[in-house]
């Protein structure tokens, strides 16, 4: 199922399962199962990132798209343990988180990797910590941009009311450059932070521990597909 590719309509939701143990196995795949059911019955496109060794079976299991943690900027070749994207195509991934804070790519290998993932016909959500990050990623044209100040990222405090300001000014200057759709992220917790980053001019949000930890994974996403759809 995660072969065909599937058209995101905004506001999104991305979900990034890290390498977190609620994660893991099993566990990953019930959450992945969990975002698609959420995405089937509210009608909101939500993408999962789950663990590298989870991508080809979870990539079977939902129609959701799928997206990787990462790819590395290469080709594929003698490059021992890097994460191609068309290995990552192959495994049925529609495309790749990029520059996370917890796995940030030097600026200079940033439009190599964005071009080999379009290359290989795979989408990319590229990360930004500031504004002016996301000005200079727009140059390369990605899929998306997700801006996320560090500082929030895990803090259950949402940037969407921490810092509006930075939702704003990353969707104006972006806008001005590229008409690419601009995700907000860090400490995004309930139905509320997502409305308000919506409200604030972003097309979806990003967000990790607060569905992976979450005590009814369910219901938490249930509250932020409905908050997005209103």
């Amino acid at each position: 199922m995660g072969h065909v590719t599937k058209v995101l309509m905004k506001p999104l939701i991305a979900l990034n399962l890290k390498a977190y143990r609620e994660s893991i196995g099993e566990r990953g795949l019930a959450l992945c199962r969990i975002a698609d059911e959420v995405a089937k019955s509210t009608g909101t496109s939500i993408i999962v990132a789950p663990q590298n060794v989870d991508l080809y079976r979870i990539s079977k299991a939902v129609s959701i798209p799928v997206f990787a943690q990462h790819i590395d900027f290469n080709e594929p070749g003698a490059f021992t343990g890097s994460i191609t994207a068309e290995t990552v195509k192959e495994a049925g991934c529609q495309g790749t988180l990029l520059n996370h804070s917890e796995k940030k790519i030097p600026f200079e290998k940033m439009g190599a990797a964005i071009e080999v993932a379009r290359k290989a016909g795979i989408k990319t959500l590229v990360c930004a910590d500031s504004v002016d990050e996301a000005k200079r990623i727009a140059q390369f044209k990605p899929d998306y941009i997700a801006v996320e100040p560090p500082e929030l990222i895990g803090s259950g405090i949402s940037v969407s009311k921490a810092k509006p300001e930075i939702i704003t000014n990353t969707v104006k200057e972006v806008k001005n450059i590229q008409d690419i759709p601009v995700l907000c992220g860090a400490g995004v917790s309930n139905g509320e932070d997502v409305r308000k980053a919506v409200e604030l001019g972003a097309d979806g949000v990003l967000l990790a521990s607060a569905f992976v930890k979450a005590k009814d994974p369910k219901a938490m996403l249930l509250e932020m597909a409905n908050a997005v759809r209103e």
